[in-house]
């Protein structure tokens, strides 16, 4: 028997063992409840990510405008005298 013909024997029995398992009726109720958790708890956290982001960005703004790194900071000597 070639592997082609294993398979077919195992998709006939498959079919012919008839329908499929029963199943719990509470089986949609509790389905339910479990995917309205699960979209709670991601609509939570994609809301408190998108919070802590704008909270980084203030920070950043808040720390650039202070401390303007974009310029160039003070001279701590003084330049030589060339001309005296």
């Amino acid at each position: 028997m070639s592997q082609q013909e294993r398979r077919e024997a195992a998709v006939r029995q498959l079919l012919d063992a008839g329908g499929p398992a029963p199943v719990p009726h509470d089986l949609h109720t509790d389905a339910v409840r479990r995917g309205a958790v699960l979209l709670r708890r991601r609509t939570v956290l994609r809301r408190l990510g998108w919070l802590l982001l704008l909270a980084a960005v203030l920070a950043f703004a808040v720390w650039a405008a202070d401390a303007q790194p974009w310029t160039e900071p003070p001279s701590r000597t003084t330049p030589p005298l060339t001309r005296w």
